[in-house]
């Protein structure tokens, strides 16, 4: 179990949170060549967590899942996108 600092888009604000990273709620990618390429997405707390590879928070988007997106880095990336745009 890991305590972490993310995003809560929902909410608009910083918080802490437990959480494990394992095979069945997370999906990785490890091709990352800057900080902006999603890292890896999780399923958590009836929504998804988009962490992206350099020192920024990952984002946590309520109501959406890996399935919903198909497990697609592009579609967390605009996923996320639109979310820090418009805060």
């Amino acid at each position: 179990m890991a305590e972490i600092a993310i995003y809560n888009a929902l909410k608009s604000r910083l918080e802490t949170i437990d959480i494990e990273f394992t095979d069945k709620n997370t999906t990785w990618f490890d091709d990352c060549f800057n900080d902006q390429n999603i890292h890896m997405i999780t399923d958590a707390f009836g929504g998804l967590l988009i962490r992206e590879y350099g020192y920024n928070y990952p984002i946590w988007i309520d109501g959406v899942s890996r399935a919903a997106i198909g497990y697609s880095r592009r579609k967390a990336f605009r996923l996320k996108d639109g979310y820090t745009k418009s805060s």
